[in-house]
């Protein structure tokens, strides 16, 4: 049993091809799938895949590399967050990797969104490239995570330092790997799985990017978080009922579904 917790299924490449991406997903033993909003004007499709289809939730937000889209406000997200398929907030952070020059406007923006999951007690979704100290300050002066009184989440798509990751989880976020972890350059990252307590790791796929390996360099999808799991139970010795168990476990505590 698997759940990826990050995929944009709702983009052309994939929403084409649901009866067959849902169909692999049962055949590697996918249950479950979050499809991750990344701006306003196609959220409906997102929460349309998601109340369609039992097993996939949806989350409300706008990505950091999406400079002329709608601006979300911290009210506009909470209305937005009251259907029970929208489980979280974001995707949002902030990216210094993509985009140049004054990004304040990245900085407001994560800065509503992280507003928005206090009010209305959803987890968020965070993403962060090349951004790491401002990701983490802005998290503390918006009291971001149960250690200030706020909702935590998960940091996706990790990519970052162990420092970084450790200061995210003492905050009470989760941390998620995608197929990049299995790639052979990736041998920092790595380290930083192998480093942290499985009880805090999620899995996902950021499909349809990053395929992992032995699917690297073609369209990724939801099927495939299979092979982020078995990589991870081999990295950590760790048998992979206990790896697909407990990944599953805390993507459900994480965004506080109950049960399974």
């Amino acid at each position: 049993m698997y759940v990826d917790s990050h995929c944009h299924i709702n983009f052309p490449e994939l929403v084409t091809r649901m009866p067959e991406l849902l169909q692999r997903m049962q055949e590697n033993g996918v249950t479950h799938a979050l499809c991750v909003s990344v701006d306003l004007p196609d959220f409906p499709q997102v929460l349309a895949l998601a109340e369609q289809y039992p097993h996939i939730y949806a989350s409300v937000g706008v990505h950091p590399d999406y400079p002329d889209t709608e601006e979300p406000s911290a009210e506009q997200l909470v209305r937005l967050a009251q259907h029970p398929k929208i489980i979280a907030i974001g995707e949002t952070g902030l990216d210094y990797f993509r985009l140049k020059g004054d990004l304040e406007w990245q900085r407001e923006r994560f800065r509503q969104h992280i507003r928005a999951s206090r009010m209305c007690g959803k987890p968020l979704i965070i993403h962060t490239r090349a951004a790491s100290e401002d990701t983490l300050r802005i998290m503390h002066e918006e009291k971001a995570g149960t250690n200030q009184g706020g909702v935590a989440g998960v940091m996706h798509c990790f990519t970052e330092s162990l420092e970084v990751a450790q200061a995210a989880i003492e905050m009470g976020f989760y941390i998620s790997f995608s197929g990049i972890v299995t790639f052979k350059s990736a041998k920092d990252l790595q380290a930083v799985a192998k480093a942290l307590p499985l009880e805090r790791i999620l899995i996902e796929t950021d499909s349809p990017y990053l395929a992992p390996a032995p699917h690297r360099g073609k369209m990724n999808e939801p099927g495939f978080v299979r092979h982020v799991g078995e990589f991870l139970a081999d990295l950590k010795q760790l048998p992979l009922k206990q790896v697909q168990e407990t990944t599953t476990q805390n993507f459900f505590d994480c965004f506080r579904i109950s049960g399974t």
